[in-house]
């Protein structure tokens, strides 16, 4: 399970070293795409064809779930971490999150997130009010 919030730095090549917590779990390959609120999701190989298997699926004459798959599988790149733990972002998935040198990454259970920094600071900012209110409409009976 990838938890935690880490502040690694793009480098000038569109490096970044995976945090040494989420090693393990994602040093075997990954897969990075388009997240959603301007993010990148990190998957382990595993864990994103699982995610497509699901994807496949939904039904193609529904418009939403074709939309959904264009943007989420167009954007993906396998990337294999070298041997000092970098993965290279691809430069349209640098663009789409906005990626500057100081990032965030999180863990948010089967996959990780990158961040640009000043963005994730924003929305944390403007989601946190609303937090202590979500588990009650979005995972009922959680506490």
């Amino acid at each position: 399970m990838l938890l935690g919030t880490h502040s690694p730095k793009l480098d000038d090549k569109g490096r970044v070293i995976l945090p040494a917590k989420f090693r393990e779990d994602l040093g075997g390959g990954i897969v990075v795409t388009r997240g959603q609120e301007r993010c990148l999701y990190v998957f382990s190989t595993a864990e994103f064809e699982a995610m497509h298997e699901r994807i496949r699926q939904a039904p193609l004459a529904n418009k939403q779930a074709r939309d959904f798959m264009r943007l989420f599988l167009s954007g993906a790149s396998a990337e294999m971490p070298d041997s000092q733990n970098r993965i290279t972002i691809p430069v349209h998935l640098r663009q789409y999150a906005g990626l500057q040198k100081e990032l965030i990454v999180t863990g948010v259970g089967a996959h990780a997130e990158i961040w640009d920094a000043e963005s994730w600071n924003a929305y944390l900012a403007a989601g946190e009010e609303t937090y202590s209110d979500l588990e009650q409409e979005v995972i009922p009976g959680l506490f």
